[in-house]
């Protein structure tokens, strides 16, 4: 698979040996060929993407998708099996802590120290950085600041709300001033108006130029954050692009929801030939676009029940699926 990332001309056929081309004329993440297995099972299959940077891109995907598995080679913490990832022009198998050096990672699990006070939750942190006391708290401030936090830095976890708690793992990610911010559902289970505060002080950062990779399952978040969004499905890239551009050259210009009645289900269906559906039990989902005509009576024996406009959602479901995976 070719991948263009924005403002970069590139042949992956020409580049299969990154290990001759100095750091900066690489994107901020690069990855070729990757595989990750897992005994029998093969997580990642075969990825190839490039991150630009200052970019913030998403990777979406079902349970089970593979993302997981891909973040945790690219922030060298899991080894691949085969293939080559670079993380600013470095390679993730032999230069592990210069990559790690320069990362911050944002968990899904609550992982702050209940025993610290916010400020310390960031100034032991700093820590692992060998950032000087003065320096460190210094930074530590600062990030309270932007996240909203300054008056709460004697508080302890305990008492932070759910909200509060993920903007201090931001604010602590960016102790250490990395190029590559790596977010794994970093608004999950939070209130509408927390949520968008995330985003705001997110995009914020982008504006300073931090490159960001987004592990998410809200549509909404990668549609407001994301400048591009790969969709994984079964260890593979199938949809890669901006938002906008998979939702036009996926989702159609309208998605028709219809229970057909069942005793004439199958003539019905043979009637849709041509046109782009999914059967989920006793839901057919119709993609209409390019000119295409359903004609009246056929409206009538589909017996639809809704349409809609295609979002992104629409566009993640076709790809990977309507069907509960765990």
């Amino acid at each position: 698979m070719s991948v263009s990332t924005p403002g970069m001309s590139q042949n992956l056929s020409d580049r299969s040996d990154l290990s001759d081309r100095s750091d900066f004329d690489f994107p901020m993440i690069t990855i070729r060929n990757a595989v990750k297995k897992f005994g029998p099972v093969t997580a990642v299959a075969g990825v190839d993407l490039d991150v630009a940077r200052g970019e913030c891109f998403g990777l979406l995907g079902p349970n089970g998708a593979g993302k997981t598995s891909l973040v945790r080679t690219i922030i060298a913490a899991s080894p691949l099996n085969e293939g080559q990832i670079r993380v600013d022009g470095k390679d993730v198998t032999r230069q592990a802590r210069e990559i790690k050096a320069n990362l911050g990672v944002v968990p899904q699990e609550d992982n702050l120290d209940p025993d610290l006070t916010v400020l310390e939750n960031l100034l032991v942190y700093a820590r692992y950085f060998d950032i000087p006391g003065g320096e460190a708290r210094q930074r530590a401030l600062s990030n309270l600041q932007l996240f909203e936090l300054h008056e709460r830095q004697k508080a302890r976890i305990d008492e932070l709300s759910g909200g509060m708690k993920r903007r201090l793992m931001i604010a602590r990610a960016l102790i250490n001033r990395p190029c590559l911010l790596i977010l794994d559902e970093p608004t999950v289970g939070l209130d509408p108006q927390t949520r968008h505060l995330v985003w705001q002080k997110l995009r914020s950062l982008k504006e300073q130029g931090v490159t960001m990779l987004l592990c998410t399952q809200n549509m909404d978040e990668a549609w407001h954050l994301c400048d591009r969004i790969a969709i994984l499905n079964e260890g593979k890239v199938v949809a890669l692009g901006a938002p906008g551009e998979l939702v036009e050259r996926h989702g159609g210009d309208l998605i028709l929801e219809a229970r057909p009645d069942p005793e004439h289900r199958s003539q019905v269906m043979e009637k849709l030939r041509g046109f782009d559906f999914q059967e989920i039990e006793d839901t057919l989902y119709i993609f209409h676009g390019d000119g295409q005509v359903l004609d009246e009576e056929l409206k009538l024996e589909l017996g639809i029940v809704a349409q809609h406009i295609p979002t992104l959602e629409d566009v993640f479901l076709r790809l990977t699926g309507r069907t509960l995976r765990e």
